[in-house]
This record gives C-alpha cells, structure tokens and sequence, in this order.
C-alpha cells in the first residue's frame, strides 16, 4: 500500500490532540504532535536587563526570544523584532502547533478533512 505523510498546523494542544485522536481512529499508528518555534532556544523565560550588558541581542529584548549572540543576530533581523518593515509581512499566525502523520493512500482524503473541520492548516 501507498503512504503519504501529512504536516497539519494548528493554533493549541488541545485542537491538535482531539484530531490526532480522530486520525488515529482511521488507523493510523505513525503520528506525532509536537511544538515549534521560529527561535532556536524557544521563548526567554527571565527577564534580560540591558543595562547591564548581558542582553545577547535586540530579540531577546522586544520578543523575549532567548538565544544566543549566534543565533540572536539572526532572530534580530526579523521584522517582528526590527520594526523596519514594508509591510504586509505577519510571520505570525498563531498556529505553533504540528501534527506530522505518515497515513495509507486510501484514508488521506478523509484525514485531510477532520483537518479542514477543525480549523488545521494543511
């Protein structure tokens, strides 16, 4: 039989959860949920004062992005992170949440579509 794999973004844990419950009633066995982010090292969780000095970069500062100087210079360039923008540009759509899914050919259309109904992004 023919596989295909699913990516599938959603806004929580719980959305995620109640589909990868559906998908797995279809049965599916390979299936993961897991959490992403655009900063390596995921949000700063202290608080970074930049008078003294230890602050690795402008992300840590406007987006609570934690990192280092390696990758805050990079996290630095971000739009969200600069203000210099053209706009129309929001990288962010609130959907941090990614089901991956390696599904049988013949259930993908009906996985696809518990996806759909609940407000996933395929």
């Amino acid at each position: 039989m023919t596989e295909k794999n699913i990516l599938a973004f959603f806004k929580s844990t719980e959305e995620a959860s109640n589909v990868a419950d559906q998908i797995k009633n279809l049965g599916v066995t390979d299936i993961q949920i897991d959490r992403f982010s655009l900063y390596p090292l995921g949000s700063s969780d202290r608080l970074a004062n930049p008078v003294t000095g230890a602050t690795p970069s402008q992300a840590t500062l406007t987006l609570g992005a934690n990192g280092g100087q390696d990758t805050g210079i990079l996290a630095s360039s971000n739009v969200c992170a600069s203000g210099m923008s053209d706009g129309d540009q929001d990288p962010i759509s609130g959907r941090d949440i990614l089901i991956a899914a390696v599904v049988d050919e013949s259930v993908f259309d009906r996985a696809i579509q518990l996806i759909k109904d609940a407000d996933g992004i395929v």
